[in-house]
C-alpha cells in the first residue's frame, strides 16, 4: 500500500522522556535545534500529531520563520504545511491553536466510532478522514494521505502515535535530539509508549548521523526492514 515518506522528529531527555509525569512540556533543546525543527516543518507537506499531544500541549504546528514561510509561498505552497491530528474519538477542542493560528489546511483523522455531532463540529474547521472502526487504521490513513498528494510527512508525537506508526511499519527515519537533563518517573511519557515489541521482534535502526548541538546530541536513524 502506497504511503508518504514518513519521519519522526522529537526531543527527549537523557533518560528518554519527552515530558514530565504531569505530561507537561519541558524545554529540552535550544535555539539551534528549534530552527532545525522549523526547517523540517517548512520542508514537509504535512505535520501530524496525536490527540494526546493536542490535549496536553495545544501546539499550533506552524512554521515560525517568516523567511521560511515566504519561501513556501514563493514555491506556490501555503505558508504552513497541512496540519493533521489522529483523533479516533473526535476529541479535538474546536478552539485548539491548530485552528486559531496560521494559514493552511487542517485534517482530522477519526474512526467510525467517533460521535457524529463532534465530527460535524470539526468538519467546520478541517477536512475529516474516516479510517478504521473503533480506532484509526493508521496504514489506511497513510494511504489516504498519499492519495491527497502528501509525499513527505513529519510526525511530532506523542508517544502513543509514535508507537502506532512504528509498530505498523510506517516510519522511514527518526530524528531525536537528546538533551542534557534527567526527567525520571515511571509514568512520564517516553519517546515510544504502547505495548512494546516482543523480544524476537525488536525494531532495529541504522545510525545515519550523530551531531553535537549546543548541550545535547542529534541522532538520525533509519528504520531497518524486518
Amino acid at each position: 500500500m502506497e504511503r508518504p515518506f514518513i519521519f519522526i522528529n522529537s526531543a527527549m531527555s537523557a533518560d528518554g522522556k519527552i515530558s514530565t509525569k504531569e505530561r507537561k512540556q519541558v524545554k529540552i533543546s535550544g535555539k539551534i535545534d528549534f530552527n532545525r525543527m522549523d526547517q523540517l516543518r517548512a520542508g514537509s507537506d504535512a505535520i501530524m500529531i496525536g490527540i494526546g499531544t493536542v490535549l496536553a500541549d495545544d501546539p499550533s504546528l506552524t512554521v515560525k520563520s517568516p523567511e521560511l514561510q515566504d519561501n513556501r509561498i514563493k514555491a506556490g505552497l501555503d505558508a504552513n504545511p497541512v496540519r493533521i491530528i489522529v483523533d479516533s474519538k473526535a476529541r479535538t477542542p474546536c478552539d485548539s491553536d491548530i485552528f486559531r493560528k496560521g494559514e493552511g489546511k487542517r485534517i482530522i483523522i477519526v474512526s467510525e466510532s467517533a460521535p457524529q455531532e463532534k465530527v460535524a463540529e470539526l468538519q467546520e474547521k478541517a477536512d475529516i478522514i474516516v479510517c478504521g472502526k473503533d480506532k484509526v487504521d493508521l496504514p489506511e490513513a497513510m494511504h489516504e494521505l498519499k492519495k491527497r498528494g502528501i509525499e513527505r510527512l513529519m510526525i511530532e508525537g506523542g508517544a502513543t502515535l509514535n508507537w502506532g506508526m512504528l509498530s505498523n511499519g510506517l516510519v522511514d527515519e527518526i530524528y531525536t535530539f537528546v538533551g542534557n537533563l534527567i526527567i525520571g518517573g515511571k509514568s512520564s511519557p517516553t519517546f515510544v509508549d504502547g505495548e512494546g515489541f516482543p523480544e524476537k521482534e525488536l525494531l532495529k535502526l541504522d545510525l545515519m548521523d550523530a551531531e553535537k548541538i549546543e548541550d545535547g546530541i542529534l541522532l538520525k536513524w533509519k528504520i531497518l526492514e524486518k
